[in-house]
């Protein structure tokens, strides 16, 4: 054989020979045929024994799901790697509001992106090994409508995305566990669907009697101990219930002393409504659920969004027990009634009549999320819960928007009516209901004199006629408009016996 220069056979020749192939025999029962030879370099293309995993947030969370949806009593035991992907904590820090207030270490959305894969990445490595730490809260105070200050709790920006990536997480488990009448900051829901639930639950069901309820101090009461039992029914992964409690024992910052508390979930942080829910599904919902089924005579209804809750039942006697106990329930696990916000009134279809042959007058009203309910009829005169906005809330809005003018009062009109315009627009997307166009137009014609008003004493000699003025106001503030439907058109409550709750 001459060894020359030159390319190489283009085929494999096979060694075995042709079955009854003898010699030169051109007769064969089978026939072996070469191989061809691979293109390129096969050992160069050869693959890493690592294989290159993408995380895919949208699918990662699916078999959760599931398994939380078929099976009930599943615990999860391998949730921290869904955490701590760098994908997930990418999308977290996109959703943080970009003019959110800083932290205590002063970090801010800006800032963090300007290396943001580097800063992403080291907060990965952190949580995966354990070395990931909160830092305390920093504690601010809002105005509420009854004149009282509620803390809130402004946590560092990593511990925003820490946080809004676990709630993602286990959302895909809770969600599946959550009732149907609870509707306070879980996805897919609002507080208008809980106010549509009201009003069609006491159209369409027999409601005579409505139990207006609120818990006090429920956020500042929560008992880290049973918050901690309540999630580890579903959540077996140590490591993250180990998070979840630096989160409860990092502290709130306040005039530089901090202070540490066995009770009670910040506000303002992005697990605090999540850890709420948790808490009252097993502190309140399920206990509902069976005592309407067991000691219920009659119909019964009940909607909570976070800590504000309505109940509407048929027979007095139903209702005086449920408050009764649910009193004595929520107290076993540190909660308790406010006293001056819960109460028990007659309400409902035959509401008004009832009260009419006793000779006592317009049935009560109550106010839930903001709006007054009351007992009234449409056009043709069948029933109708009429909901208006909350006198006590139009007036704390109208209160801190003369204030707002009053500070803005000597700058420049445009800027003036773009703040009058977002404040009046997002007035009318929340209050825009059916049957509460009165109160808009109240509101809008207040917010109108009040900047005149403001307009006016910019200058000791000068006065803005009003024909300018609603030139201004046309120009500045939009009209507001009902803009959200029927209760009965974006929910269709159907009830199947008394194995349902609303």
């Amino acid at each position: 054989m001459s060894h020359r220069r030159g390319k190489s056979d283009c085929c494999v020749v096979p060694q075995k020979l042709p079955n009854k192939a003898v010699g030169a025999i051109p007769a064969a029962a089978e026939v072996v045929e070469g191989r061809r030879q691979a293109k390129g370099n096969a050992i160069a293309a050869r693959m890493s024994r690592r294989t290159s995993r993408v995380y895919d947030v949208g699918t990662a969370l699916d078999g959760i799901r599931q398994t939380a949806r078929c099976r009930r009593d599943a615990r999860f035991d391998n949730l921290l790697h869904h955490i701590y992907a760098v994908e997930r904590l990418e999308q977290a820090y996109l959703a943080v509001k970009r003019d959110a207030a800083a932290g205590v270490d002063g970090q801010t959305w800006q800032s963090y992106g300007q290396a943001l894969q580097s800063n992403l990445l080291d907060l990965s490595d952190r949580l995966a090994r354990g070395g990931y730490r909160p830092q305390p809260v920093k504690r601010a105070y809002i105005d509420k409508a009854d004149g009282s200050k509620r803390p809130l709790g402004v946590p560092a920006l990593e511990d925003k995305i820490v946080q809004r990536a676990s709630v993602e997480v286990l959302n895909a488990i809770y969600e599946q566990d959550f009732c149907g009448f609870s509707y306070g900051f879980r996805p897919g829901k609002s507080a208008h669907n809980a106010l549509d639930a009201v009003a069609v639950g006491v159209s369409a069901r027999k409601v005579n009697f409505v139990l207006d309820a609120d818990i006090a101090k429920f956020f500042d009461t929560i008992e880290h101990d049973w918050l901690v039992q309540f999630i580890e029914h579903r959540v077996a992964d140590v490591r993250v219930v180990r998070l979840i409690k630096k989160w409860l024992h990092a502290g709130v910052l306040e005039e530089g002393r901090l202070t540490q508390s066995e009770l009670g979930t910040v506000q303002g942080g992005s697990i605090s409504p999540l850890l709420a829910n948790i808490y009252l599904h097993y502190a309140f919902d399920l206990w509902v659920k069976q005592w309407r089924g067991r000691h219920a005579r009659g119909d019964v209804i009940a909607v909570r969004y976070a800590d504000d809750w309505v109940a509407g039942f048929q027979f007095r006697d139903d209702a005086e027990r449920f408050q009764r106990a649910v009193a004595q329930r929520l107290g076993q696990f540190g909660l308790r009634l406010h006293p001056d916000k819960t109460r028990l009134i007659e309400f409902g279809r035959f509401a008004r009549e009832n009260r009419r042959r006793r000779e006592q007058g317009k049935p009560q009203t109550f106010d839930f999320l903001g709006f007054t309910h009351c007992c009234g009829t449409t056009r043709k005169g069948h029933f109708m819960v009429l909901r208006l906005t909350s006198a006590k809330r139009l007036r704390a809005k109208l209160q801190a928007v003369k204030l707002e003018l009053r500070r803005r009062m000597h700058h420049p009109i445009p800027e003036q009516g773009q703040y009058l315009r977002a404040v009046v627009a997002g007035h009318g997307r929340y209050f825009g209901v059916p049957c509460n166009g009165a109160r808009l137009r109240q509101f809008g014609h207040q917010v109108e004199r009040l900047w005149h008003r403001t307009l006016c004493r910019r200058s000791h000699t000068h006065h803005l006629p009003w024909r300018r003025m609603h030139r201004l106001t046309a120009h500045w503030i939009p009209r507001l408009r009902i803009c959200h439907p029927y209760p009965n058109q974006r929910l269709i409550v159907t009830t199947q016996g008394k194995s349902r709750v609303r």
